[in-house]
């Protein structure tokens, strides 16, 4: 059952909207680093759409109806926008659930020191990563340092071409025989993987004295003229490091995307995109929720496992005219349809023993469907049932998406979690969905531009439903 090409089946109409897509797909990625920037772009494009605040809208009772377009942040690092549809609300949501959270690298929360003239801020690995990987590459700082006083400075270094970039050392070939011997898990270690941030001392004046760790009062002196911050400000800073300059074309004819967090903005962009750009009232209710924290377990307030998205659809509920009882909001989601949109392992010829050539996702062969996920005996997964499945796949047969079904590598070599088993809890119908992805939690990822396209509309066929 070997599924076609997608790129035999374009028109020149579709190969230039194709184009069009990824041009803009690329944009967002470059310029949208981490979870914070997603949301806040997302946001942008939204009330562009014509959607509005929730909170807004429950302070002043507005009431909901078929075609009100909303949205909902959570601590601008989790966003819910949701367009009400023709049917009841208890007869069920169509869900788009995908990540804005990347692999990277994190600043402790006392980072900066000073070792033999060279300064550094230590860091500390967010998700699953090759830590070997980092190491020489020009890096980036993105993210926030909050204030005592309540002010919230927003940091990007290293993303301009007149930007400094940073970088963590790795031991010359020349002195590396002891190092070559260790396993690739060891080669790097955690606590190694420091980013140097300066090198020239602080020059004091003739009647001061010399400060102790000039270097690293040199990059405080910097920081205090930059964004008015003492050394302290780091506790309550979330600076995130990630690779430094913007996602490109790949390859001779620029059929892929080489870039920076396509795990798993390939598959959330495309949801907001098919989110706001429905042209028309959908017969069920459309939502698109972009979380956080998916990297490391969906924990925390901003990941799926809070009660972010049950709040929002309790408080729409409510604004429809549904009242504030629990048991409506049990039958909406108990009734929803949700494709949890992650990624996946694409098929790598250079290392084909890791997978199982006829349960594989292909580069350019559309979206990728996993009936279930999970490690081994399928272990944390969610295992979408058979009705479900037929159903998706009638849908995007209809739609003329190129799809395909894959499994995450071989059976006992490991595997992934997404949200789906979170969603599933609720009793709704769940599978998972994707991008193929090469070189997946690698500092730079390569997807289709193919891919990319079919699941924006597999993803716009879903919310028709």
């Amino acid at each position: 059952m070997e599924r076609p090409i997608a790129w035999k089946r374009y028109t020149p109409e579709q190969l230039d909207e194709l184009e069009a897509f990824s041009r803009d797909y690329t944009g967002f990625i470059s310029e949208n680093k981490t979870e914070r920037e997603c949301v806040a772009t997302a946001i942008a494009l939204a009330e562009e759409a014509g959607y509005r605040n929730l909170d807004d809208l429950v302070e002043s009772g507005t009431p909901l109806e078929a075609g009100s377009r909303v949205y909902a942040s959570n601590r601008g690092k989790s966003l819910i926008l949701v367009e009400l549809g023709a049917k009841p609300l208890t007869e069920g949501l169509n869900v788009l659930g995908a990540h804005v959270d990347s692999p990277r690298l994190d600043i402790k929360q006392n980072p900066l020191e000073e070792k033999n003239d060279l300064a550094f801020l230590d860091t500390h690995y967010y998700g699953g990563v090759k830590k070997y990987q980092w190491v020489t590459l020009p890096l980036a700082i993105h993210g926030v340092i909050a204030k005592k006083d309540g002010t919230v400075v927003p940091v990007c270094v290293g993303e301009c071409p007149a930007d400094p970039v940073f970088v963590i050392s790795d031991l010359l070939i020349h002195l590396s025989q002891e190092q070559l011997q260790k396993k690739a898990s060891e080669v790097i270690e955690g606590e190694m993987l420091d980013l140097l941030v300066g090198h020239k001392p602080l020059i004091v004046k003739d009647d001061e004295e010399d400060k102790k760790d000039p270097v690293k009062a040199q990059v405080l002196a910097l920081l205090a003229d930059l964004y008015e911050m003492d050394e302290e400000d780091f506790l309550s800073a979330e600076l995130e490091v990630v690779p430094a300059g913007p996602a490109r074309d790949l390859g001779f004819d620029r059929s892929m995307i080489l870039g920076y967090g396509h795990d798993d903005r390939s598959c959330s962009y495309p949801s907001l995109r098919a989110q706001i750009e429905l042209e028309e009232v959908p017969a069920r209710t459309a939502l698109t929720i972009l979380v956080d924290k998916e990297e490391i377990g969906s924990v925390g307030s901003t990941g799926m496992t809070s009660r972010f998205f049950e709040n929002v659809v309790a408080e729409i509920l409510a604004l429809a005219g549904y009242g504030e009882g629990s048991l409506a909001l049990r039958r909406c989601l108990a009734n929803s349809y949700m494709l949890s949109s992650d990624v996946s392992a694409a098929f790598d010829p250079s290392f084909a023993s890791a997978f199982e050539p006829k349960n594989a996702a292909y580069m350019g062969r559309g979206l990728a469907f996993n009936k279930f996920t999970g490690s081994r005996g399928k272990s944390g997964s969610n295992d979408a049932d058979a009705e479900y499945v037929a159903l998706i796949r009638r849908v995007m047969d209809e739609h003329d998406v190129s799809w395909q079904t894959a499994e995450l590598g071989k059976v006992d070599l490991g595997g992934g979690g997404t949200i789906a088993y979170i969603l599933a809890e609720y009793g709704m119908h769940v599978i998972d969905c994707g991008v193929p992805v090469l070189s997946m939690h690698a500092p730079w990822e390569v997807v289709s531009k193919a891919d990319l396209f079919e699941a924006y509309r597999g993803y716009q066929a879903f919310l028709t439903l």
